[in-house]
């Protein structure tokens, strides 16, 4: 059976999101390629599992970044759906609100003595570090968002993971740069 002018129109739209977000995973790709091209040698090879570690956060960046565009083309998409807004930015306040939540374990744990408060503590770095691209995700929502409710939900959720991100900042990179290393 043929397909029809009003099915290829939804085709269509899927086809081009999931090709943003295929593209996307070829330019992270890519970028890790080139990383591991120009670090190859004796100090990759004795710190590997750190160089893993960098390898899979710079492909996580770069495909988040990367994937700002499908994602924005499919809120677009998206945006007759009010349930899905709804959903969506209620899901991204509770997201924001984990990422406040690990900022305060840090703060309180970083310096414990071993304890399950400071597992917590080592732990929350990791969601830490996603903030940033947190707040670009949430500040690309508000854009698309068609209504007022979900987009000062989606606002509100971006200043909490910026001000997350700027916590981080502060503790990790400001006092190299007035200290030292």
């Amino acid at each position: 059976m043929p397909v029809t002018g009003t099915r290829r129109k939804p085709l269509l739209k899927v086809a081009v999101v999931a090709g943003g977000y295929v593209a996307a995973f070829l330019v992270a790709s890519a970028a890790v390629a080139i990383r591991v091209a120009n670090t190859s040698g004796p100090d990759a090879q004795a710190a590997s599992g750190m160089y893993a570690f960098g390898e899979t956060l710079l492909f996580g960046a770069v495909f988040g970044v990367a994937a700002l565009g499908p994602t924005g083309a499919a809120l677009v998409f998206l945006r007759p759906y009010r349930r899905f807004w709804t959903v969506l930015s209620a899901s991204g306040l509770a997201v924001a609100v984990t990422g406040i939540t690990a900022a305060v374990l840090f703060a309180i744990g970083r310096h414990a003595a071993p304890s399950p408060l400071a597992t917590w503590a080592a732990l929350s770095v990791l969601r830490i570090l996603a903030a940033p691209l947190l707040a670009l995700t949430f500040l690309v929502c508000a854009v698309f968002s068609p209504r007022r409710s979900p987009r000062l939900a989606f606002l509100g959720a971006t200043a909490m993971e910026v001000a997350v991100s700027a916590y981080g900042g502060a503790v990790w990179f400001v006092p190299r740069f007035f200290h030292g290393p």
